[in-house]
C-alpha cells in the first residue's frame, strides 16, 4: 500500500505543477505536448503487447472483455464520476454556457484520460502486487513508475486541467485494491499471467494512444473487464491441461 500512497503523492504533485505552469503555455503548445505523450504511449503499448506469449490470449481478454465493459457500460459510469467531481468542487462559474461546457468536457476528459493512463501498465500490476507481497522489487518499481507519472501529470494537467489531479482516486483504488490482492493471492499469480496481462494492457495503452493522437476515441474504459480475464484464461488453460505457448 505504501507504493499507492508514493504515487498519489507524485501524481498530486505533477499536476499541481502541471495546473500553475499549463495557463502559461500557448494552446498549440499543449497540443503538442499531448501528441508527445500520445506518441510516448504508443510505444509503450506496443512493447507491453510483445511480452505475451501467445496472441490468443489478449485476442480473447479484448473480444470478450469489451463486451462485458460495454454491457456494463463502464465508460460511461466513469464520465458520470468525473462530472459529479467537477460540479462538486468547482469554482462557481460566471462564464458563457459554452465555456462551461468547454470546462467540463476538458475536466472528464482530464480523469479519465489520466486514470486509465496512469493504471495500466506492468509496473502498475506487476509493482502493486509485489508490494502488497511485502517484497522490496515491487516497491521499487512502483517508485519507477511514481517518478514517470509525476512528469506525465505535469504535462496532462497543463492541458486538460484539474481534472487530472483527481486521478489520485483512481490509483488509491486500482492500486491499492492490487496490493491487498498480493498481499491475499500473490503467490497464485504466475509469470505467464502477468505476461498475459501486460500485453493485453499494452493494447489497451494503444487504444489511449489513439485518443491522444486524436485519431479515434475507443472508449477505452469499456475495456478494463480485459485485464481481468487475461490471467483467469492463463489459469485455465494450466488447469484444463492445455499448452497455450507453441514450441
Amino acid at each position: 500500500m505504501g507504493g499507492a500512497i508514493l504515487n498519489m503523492l507524485t501524481v498530486a504533485i505533477g499536476s499541481t505543477i502541471g495546473l500553475l505552469v499549463g495557463n502559461r503555455l500557448p494552446l498549440k503548445i499543449q497540443e503538442s505536448v499531448v501528441t508527445g505523450l500520445g506518441l510516448v504511449t504508443l510505444v509503450v503499448g506496443l512493447s507491453n503487447a510483445g511480452k505475451t506469449g501467445n496472441i490468443i490470449i489478449p485476442l480473447l481478454s479484448i473480444a470478450i472483455g469489451v463486451i462485458l465493459g460495454e454491457l456494463l457500460d463502464i465508460q460511461s459510469a466513469l464520465e458520470r464520476f468525473a462530472a459529479w467531481l467537477q460540479s462538486r468542487f468547482s469554482p462557481p462559474q460566471s462564464s458563457a454556457p459554452a465555456q462551461d461546457t468547454d470546462s467540463r468536457t476538458r475536466f472528464i476528459t482530464g480523469f479519465v484520460t489520466a486514470s486509465l493512463v496512469f493504471c495500466i501498465g506492468p509496473l502498475t500490476f506487476v509493482g502493486s502486487i509485489q508490494d502488497g507481497m511485502g517484497l522490496a522489487v515491487g516497491f521499487q518499481q512502483i517508485a519507477i513508475k511514481s517518478v514517470l507519472d509525476l512528469f506525465s501529470s505535469m504535462a496532462f494537467a497543463a492541458s486538460f486541467g484539474w481534472g487530472v489531479s483527481f486521478s489520485v482516486l483512481t490509483i488509491l483504488v486500482v492500486q491499492g485494491g492490487l496490493s491487498l490482492l498480493g498481499s491475499l493471492l500473490g503467490d497464485f499469480m504466475s509469470v505467464p499471467m502477468i505476461n498475459e496481462m501486460t500485453a493485453t494492457g499494452g493494447l489497451m495503452l494503444m487504444g489511449l494512444a489513439l485518443i491522444l493522437l486524436d485519431i479515434k476515441k475507443p472508449r477505452m474504459a469499456n475495456f478494463l473487464p480485459a485485464l481481468l480475464l487475461a490471467p483467469l484464461f492463463v489459469a485455465l488453460a494450466a488447469l484444463l491441461g492445455i499448452n497455450i505457448y507453441p514450441l
